[in-house]
């Protein structure tokens, strides 16, 4: 098996999870993951590499993605697009059988509520920032690779969070302990979330599902949506960081999220490199913070014959051990 992707949480949850079961297991990465595996460090924007690390596999995870929230696009099209083709061309040549794509719910997602949404088209056009419309092209890209000789799955993880977390739960903490991190509008908007252990065995489901869920796209969550606030306020607590109380109206933080992503893109043109921090608020961000998106899962647990294993409120009693033992 390839993993890419493995420097992160997610990926690294999966490549231990398949190692632990007794697959073999390599992983593909910019850096490090010090996972004990057989490791490649390269692009996976490059063809070359990814070939070469296909060889001999029969099925491919490929998480690796540009995640931020804002950024110069041709950044997102090279590794999002770009290491999509790659990934798809590095298996058709090296005679790969599987390939389960990590896509993202945000490839459907237009602004307006997901209530109760199944996966739903990518659509590019709509798709809110580079990194949603690059990952809804990749979608469609990996899609299109799947039919004889070779099986394809995209699955969408649902805000994944979990202990170790630095995309999600470590940017929520930080804000909360500055004082940055206000409720946007009511706070009352219903939001699915996926604990990581139950995303880790989701794509480990798709894995061995691949051949029977082949062509589509499915989302994953733990099925249990909660207010924003609620959520946001819990894993803050979690944390030991204090609950977000201040509010803000959706209509002005839509203003400033315009202003804002404004000033970062025209300072990426002015100064371009990759930013070590996303902005404070973009309208994506505002977005999410005050429309519904939660998921039904009855699709995707008969497709992947899936459940998640950890509740939220188990998955939260966790976090804050982390976090306990971690002062």
């Amino acid at each position: 098996m390839l993993v890419t992707g493995a420097s992160g949480m997610l990926g690294a949850g999966v490549a231990r999870r398949l190692a632990e079961r007794g697959d073999r297991v390599t992983v593909l990465q910019r850096r490090p993951a010090r996972l004990g595996l057989p490791e490649i460090l390269a692009d996976v924007a490059d063809p070359a590499a990814v070939r070469s690390a296909c060889e001999g596999q029969d099925a491919v995870v490929h998480l690796a993605a540009k995640v931020n929230v804002v950024g110069n696009w041709q950044a997102y099209e090279r590794v999002n697009v770009g290491g999509t083709r790659a990934i798809l061309d590095g298996c058709r040549a090296t005679d790969v059988h599987r390939l389960v794509h990590v896509s993202s719910p945000s490839v459907a997602h237009s602004g307006a509520s997901l209530i109760g949404a199944g996966a739903g088209p990518a659509t590019p056009d709509s798709a809110g920032g580079p990194y949603a419309r690059s990952k809804a092209i990749a979608e469609l890209t990996a899609l299109r690779g799947d039919g004889a000789g070779l099986a394809v799955v995209a699955i969408r993880p649902h805000l994944v969070w979990g202990p170790g977390d630095t995309q999600l739960v470590a940017r929520i903490v930080e804000r909360a302990r500055s004082g940055r991190l206000p409720v946007v509008g009511s706070g009352a908007a219903l939001v699915d979330s996926t604990y990581v252990d139950n995303a880790v065995d989701a794509l480990v489901a798709a894995l061995d599902r691949c051949e029977q869920a082949h062509g589509q796209a499915l989302v994953v969550t733990n099925g249990e949506p909660r207010p924003i606030a609620e959520l946001i306020g819990d894993l803050c607590a979690a944390a030991g960081a204090p609950r977000p109380t201040r509010r803000v109206p959706v209509p002005l933080a839509r203003v400033a999220g315009t202003a804002v992503q404004s000033l970062w893109s025209l300072t990426d043109r002015l100064t371009p490199g990759e930013r070590s921090l996303d902005p404070p608020i973009t309208r994506f961000v505002v977005e999410q913070l005050s429309t519904a998106h939660w998921f039904d899962q009855r699709r995707t647990r008969a497709e992947l014959c899936w459940s998640p294993r950890v509740s939220l409120d188990e998955g939260l009693e966790r976090l804050h051990r982390w976090y306990a033992d971690r002062p």
